[in-house]
């Protein structure tokens, strides 16, 4: 390997290439730390060496020449992904996607940007012309539109449009395949989707097209509540609210607000809270649910307060919450599960009931893919053992509840389930025939020889 990444240097002298050991290594980590047994297994992986191209001819060069070469090439965003996703398993080339970074333009209803640029920037830059992103995730002011395409679900938005691999949210990618002469194609609808949340094993994504939403100015409260039972209806009410416009609607069961400790003078000791994002004009009828809910408004920020102020509610929901979580406590991991629509409430009260305070509730509201009302978990687990981490995750499937493994860096394993669509698996032919492409994160794929 040392000798191919020599000749891609010597065959690419003008790329900007990062060889500085302590770089490299930053590079080829992410947020799997989140889990003690990805940190475990991805202890020491690394790659040889890292790129960061900032044109299309630029990309086209590096794959050919890792094509000719047989050279791993692991794309990478911004690293905010939490399964593992850019760890190279068999060193090579991490190919870091932030120099690739241009917003292309908005149009009504639609947005298109190149894959390295970062979630925040592509809303900000779609606002003007009176629309935003459907959906953000947590970490949008540092993740990438390509690594929220290739390893991310939802997030803020959710609520209204669902994951973002539902139809209509992704239209369009322009992607590009590792072979010695790289072909480049733009991808629509459903075909698009057999490279989503592949984890950059499936092709190159140059860009991306987004279904965009009109624009609000989004008024951000916590709703402390006594009673679980009343966060939890009053969440569900407001998520089944027609007529009031939200973003956001997270739940945080007692003990978890005590780990928010920036928040901490909005969130009184014991409480459980409810994080909202509802539009300024819906707030009249937001409180009234409120209220009707035995919900107390401890923290109230306007759209303008939120931009002058930097910093927003959304960066405590999703999985930002357990970052915050875990920074207070080591010793907690999560999960991330989905709930059966009609019966998610009772499936949210069953595992509180089964796990007590081994198990700690973090709900967030959304539609599901076929479009009804339900909320999706991460919740935080005390971790002992990886036995009973994986006897909690039985007991939650056992139980109706659909469980996407976030402690495995298999694709199949994880966030699929199951096998590959025979479909995926073809467009992996297409793309990458040689299985240059992060190595060793497909199952149905043989590694490169």
């Amino acid at each position: 390997m040392n000798a191919s990444i020599q000749s891609l240097q010597q065959e690419l002298p003008d790329l900007d290439w990062v060889t500085d050991p302590i770089k490299v290594g930053r590079l080829s980590q992410d947020f799997s730390w989140f889990s003690p047994v990805l940190k475990r297994q991805l202890l020491g992986k690394r790659g040889d060496i890292a790129a960061r191209p900032r044109t299309e001819d630029e990309l086209r060069r590096l794959a050919s020449a890792c094509a000719r070469l047989g050279v791993p090439l692991t794309p990478r965003g911004s690293g905010t992904g939490n399964y593992g996703q850019c760890v190279p398993l068999h060193g090579g080339v991490l190919l870091d996607m932030s120099g690739y970074n241009q917003f292309l333009w908005a149009r009504p209803g639609v947005g298109r940007a190149q894959a390295g640029i970062r979630i925040g920037d592509f809303d900000a830059a779609a606002r003007p012309s009176g629309w935003e992103l459907r959906c953000i995730p947590s970490t949008f002011r540092t993740a990438s539109l390509g690594g929220l395409f290739s390893g991310g679900f939802g997030g803020a938005g959710s609520i209204n449009y669902g994951p973002i691999g539902a139809p209509g949210n992704i239209l369009g990618v322009r992607a590009m395949s590792v072979e010695a002469e790289p072909q480049v194609v733009e991808l629509r609808g459903p075909e698009a989707l057999l490279l989503h949340h592949l984890w950059g094993t499936n092709g190159l994504v140059l860009e991306v097209e987004m279904a965009l939403a009109p624009a609000h100015p989004w008024l951000e409260m916590i709703v402390a509540f006594d009673d679980m039972d009343r966060a939890l209806t009053f969440g569900n009410a407001l998520a089944h609210a027609p007529g009031i416009v939200k973003k956001n609607i997270a739940l945080l069961a007692d003990p978890i607000p005590g780990y928010m400790a920036p928040l901490a003078e909005h969130l009184p000791q014991g409480c459980h809270a409810a994080l909202l994002l509802v539009a300024e004009f819906s707030e009249a009828a937001a409180l009234q649910l409120v209220a009707a809910h035995g919900g107390r408004i401890t923290y109230r920020r306007t759209a303008d307060e939120v931009q002058a102020q930097h910093h927003t509610l959304l960066e405590y929901c999703w999985n930002h919450t357990t970052l915050n979580a875990l920074k207070a406590d080591k010793g907690l991991t999560y999960l991330q599960t989905t709930f059966t629509p009609g019966k998610h409430l009772d499936q949210v009260r069953t595992i509180q009931s089964l796990f007590g305070d081994e198990v700690l509730m973090h709900v967030e509201f959304l539609r599901s893919m076929d479009g009804f009302t339900t909320c999706t978990s991460l919740p935080l687990v005390r971790f002992s053992t990886e036995e009973r981490l994986n006897q909690i995750i039985q007991t939650f499937r056992d139980n109706g509840i659909r469980v996407n493994n976030p402690h495995t860096y298999i694709i199949e394993e994880g966030k699929v389930g199951g096998d590959l669509p025979q479909s995926v698996i073809d467009m992996k032919q297409r793309f990458d025939p040689a299985g240059l492409l992060n190595p060793g994160k497909m199952r149905a794929w043989k590694l490169p020889h």
